[in-house]
């Protein structure tokens, strides 16, 4: 199986969705950011959380997307999860700000 690249684009992530495709959107972000914008569908789970669920997203569920404000946080994320054994993740590069430019503008922008 080839390796999954570590980052995704916010297009190829739409792409895929508008395709039908399943992927789980876990946003990273703190609840007061995410209470400022989200894209629909994603899933609150503070970075700081993340080790607590890991065993929920260690399944062979859907892609994990994992998505923060700029694309930092997210690419930590997926690095540290890469390393407990979590292969079937990426970081959307660019999160939420670059998602708002590049495919939805009605998410706002902080």
């Amino acid at each position: 199986m080839a390796e999954i690249a570590i980052e995704i684009g916010p297009v190829e992530v739409k792409a895929r969705l508008d395709a039908g495709e399943v992927l789980r959107l876990i946003d990273v972000r703190e609840p007061r950011e995410f209470e400022v914008c989200q894209i629909p569908g994603a899933r609150l789970i503070a970075m700081n959380s993340i080790p607590m669920h890991l065993q929920e997203l260690d399944d062979d569920g859907p892609p994990l997307v994992v998505i923060c404000h700029h694309g930092v946080r997210s690419l930590s994320v997926v690095s540290w999860l890469r390393r407990q054994g979590v292969e079937n993740c990426q970081s959307m590069a660019g999160g939420t700000d670059l998602w708002s430019l590049l495919v939805d503008p009605t998410v706002p922008r902080y």
